[in-house]
């Protein structure tokens, strides 16, 4: 039953939004079903079902296996689904902001921020604040007291980025840490939290002859304080990746040590990335979150 599984699907409709820079916009949705919803971490994720282009709006099935209920139709007939992340959760006043990057009408998600009028209705599968046990969603899981933190980020990362920030800067001795986070215009810098020993590096693409997206964040990595390597991390061979086909996502397993790294962005990005922390720079791969948030070019569902 929906009221003890980890995830289940809401309604929900918008109720306002704000523009954060020219490129993010904060939706607030809300809806008496939010109240049971939860959230577990600073870059929890989520998916969103969206009304179709003509104007159908979303009708799925609060079940255990909707997933499979949506792949069963026909592509053309889905409504839409992207993954997003919750930047702020106010269950007992039923509302939930996500912020959405927006990018002109190349994309139904986008296309429905830059449009949707308070009111429009959407579903929302999310962590179940009922559940019996804490479900997944999220990577960011940090060693109790690391000494040095390096966080990479897009602009489809910054939300969580902004939340895991706001975490770190919660507590009462925030560990030193190195952000580079990439965006396309200077106005879309927005303001993080800082603390000694926080560094923050704005990768502005129009200020750098307009690259392809990530290409900066592959860049910085030569730059990024990093640990010393091990031989045998170097030595290490690297399951090939076909990123058309398979989001690369690979999970940090260590609960303790000096150094914890969590890289989210473009797919061809984050492998290059993941190629110069391990091979050329023998990172221990248990420190690193490397998360292929999205494809240039291609769609993940």
């Amino acid at each position: 039953m929906s009221h003890t599984r980890p995830y289940r699907i809401f309604n929900a409709a918008l109720a306002r939004f704000e523009d954060i820079t020219p490129h993010l916009r904060r939706l607030t949705f809300t809806g008496p079903e939010i109240r049971d919803m939860a959230t577990w971490a600073p870059d929890q994720r989520i998916k969103i079902f969206f009304p179709t282009g003509d104007g159908r709006t979303p009708d799925m099935p609060d079940t255990e296996d909707w997933y499979a209920t949506y792949k069963s139709v026909p592509v053309a007939d889905r409504v839409p689904m992207r993954t997003y992340t919750i930047r702020n959760l106010r269950a007992d006043s039923s509302e939930l902001d996500v912020e959405f990057v927006l990018h002109g009408e190349n994309g139904p998600a986008s296309r429905w921020a830059t449009h949707a009028k308070p009111g429009d209705k959407v579903q929302i599968s999310a962590p179940n604040r009922r559940a019996a046990q804490i479900g997944g969603g999220y990577e960011w899981k940090p060693p109790a007291d690391p000494r040095h933190v390096l966080l990479m980020a897009d602009e489809t990362a910054i939300p969580a980025l902004a939340g895991i920030l706001e975490e770190l800067a919660a507590r009462p001795t925030p560990p030193p840490c190195e952000v580079f986070a990439e965006v396309a215009d200077r106005a879309d810098a927005l303001a993080l939290p800082t603390w000694p020993g926080l560094t923050i590096n704005w990768l502005i693409r129009h200020e750098q002859g307009d690259p392809r997206p990530g290409d900066l964040l592959v860049n910085a990595i030569d730059s990024a304080k990093l640990p010393a390597a091990t031989v045998e991390e170097a030595s290490v061979e690297l399951e090939t990746i076909d990123i058309d086909a398979t989001v690369p996502w690979e999970l940090a397993k260590a609960t303790e040590g000096a150094f914890y790294a969590w890289i989210a962005g473009e797919s061809e990005a984050i492998m290059s990335i993941r190629r110069t922390l391990i091979k050329e720079r023998g990172i221990d791969r248990s420190l690193l979150n490397l998360m292929g948030y999205w494809r240039f070019g291609k769609v993940y569902e």
